[in-house]
């Protein structure tokens, strides 16, 4: 009897998933641990892996299409077996669920989006002199990226009028004309003609409904559900990033050495382990978490659940949102291994091949813009953590140390916490030993 195949659950929260692609074929034959399709969750892309030894009778579902949990995907069996086709399985209406497609133009008919208005500084007079202009010519200007006032009027007393707005677009050398300054005193006065014009104004890209992927839909739900649900409170402090800093390029140099061959010319025996700022901040996290274990929760509907381990995700930028892989037990390792697993985890993030288990678990999570120069923001909760501190770039800006002013190296720290699950005195105690351990980073290394 052939072995039907259903679209597994893949993760806590999947209740469709879409098969992106067939890897067999009907009439291949197949062996236990194959890969047979790639199945994308509301998480990640995952392969789906066949647990029995025959040939692929048949496919049931086709690629790119949504498959309810449950549903069937295929059949394996013997090779001339007979399989009836079985009934499909409504999809549920999830919030995941990807919603109905809106009414397309003709595949004829290219749809293009409305320029945008060109804002455009009101030129009242030229020379002195009230620039004419009718209202409809000065917004077709405005639509068009023209200055009026580089446009030859031919209405009453040279009064500007729609048709020398169009007339002026037509012209290569009046829509490349610079925009006149309206003040002499104007910070771009002196500025060349080239810097200060306006190109023409075009759509910056087709206009188009994308059906919203799994992943999307449900990083949209879980998000409003944790700002409509959650009150959010926010804590922020301002750290001397310079103790890490240089005790991160001491070490990195010290794993360089070690890493380099003894011989010139011989192998490396292993790779470099870099150490980034975001590693420390990790290590820190866990060992602050450690120090204040209150801040170790989530909600539980009518009760509070304190974690007994710390597994601290963090936030990982992928094609169609972001992902948190989750470190398991982070307060028991050291930060050369938090950093090979981060690294290991982020890889496969992108490549969309974590497991379920590798995302899923977390009970504090860290998301880190600095690197994309953001020096500070608020970030929102990721249910069902208590918390999530976001961590802003190192600027370096004038300080007072005692008496004396001097260039210090600066990092915003900013902790929304859930105000069922956590006080702002619990933490202020978190961030108070953060701050404690990122300071004095040599504390990690104990």
């Amino acid at each position: 009897m052939a072995n039907i195949i259903d679209m597994p659950k893949l993760s806590d929260t999947m209740t469709v998933g879409t098969l992106v692609k067939w890897l067999k074929k009907e009439g291949d034959a197949i062996k236990s641990g194959d890969m047979l399709a790639e199945v994308e969750t509301d998480k990640a892309t995952m392969e789906l892996e066949s647990f029995f030894d025959g040939t692929l009778l048949k496919i049931f579902a086709l690629g790119g299409s949504q498959v309810a949990i449950g549903s069937a995907l295929c059949a394996i069996g013997k090779p001339g077996e007979i399989v009836a086709a079985p009934t499909p399985r409504a999809a549920p209406s999830a919030p995941a669920a990807k919603p109905a497609a809106a009414p397309q133009a003709p595949s004829s008919a290219v749809r293009v989006a409305p320029a945008p208005a060109a804002v455009i500084p009101p030129v009242s007079r030229v020379g002195g002199a009230r620039l004419r202009i009718s209202p409809l010519a000065r917004k077709l200007a405005a639509e068009k990226g023209l200055d009026p006032a580089t446009v030859a009027g031919s209405g009453p007393h040279g009064r500007i009028v729609r048709a020398d707005i169009l007339a002026a677009e037509r012209s290569p050398i009046a829509v490349s004309t610079p925009l006149a300054v309206s003040s002499p005193q104007s910070a771009f006065s002196s500025a060349p003609a080239a810097i200060i014009s306006l190109p023409a104004v075009a759509p910056i890209q087709e206009e188009k409904l994308v059906p919203v992927s799994n992943m999307r839909a449900t990083i949209a739900r879980r998000l409003v559900e944790s700002k409509a649900t959650i009150p959010h409170f926010y804590l922020d402090i301002e750290i001397d990033a310079a103790p890490l800093l240089d005790l991160r390029a001491r070490l990195n140099a010290s794993l360089e050495k070690e890493a380099a061959p003894a011989k010139p010319g011989a192998p490396t025996s292993t790779p470099a382990d870099k150490l980034s700022v975001n590693d420390f901040i990790l290590k820190a996290a866990a060992d602050a978490l450690r120090a204040v274990p209150a801040m170790n929760c989530s909600w539980a509907g009518n009760a509070i659940h304190h974690h007994p381990g710390v597994h601290v995700s963090f936030a990982v930028a992928i094609e169609d949102g972001l992902i948190t892989p989750v470190i398991r037990d982070t307060h028991t390792k050291n930060l050369v291994t938090i950093s090979r697993e981060t690294k290991d985890l982020a890889k496969r993030a992108k490549e969309k091949k974590l497991k379920p288990e590798e995302f899923t678990g977390g009970t504090f999570c860290v998301t880190n813009l600095g690197m994309m120069g953001v020096d500070r923001f608020c970030a929102i909760i990721n249910p069902p953590n208590a918390a999530i501190l976001a961590v802003g770039a190192t600027v370096k800006k004038p300080v007072v140390k005692g008496d004396t002013l001097a260039i210090g190296q600066r990092m915003t720290l900013t902790l929304s916490g859930d105000h069922r699950v956590v006080d702002g005195a619990t933490g202020a105690q978190f961030l108070a030993a953060l701050r404690d351990l990122l300071e004095k980073p040599a504390l990690m290394l104990l």
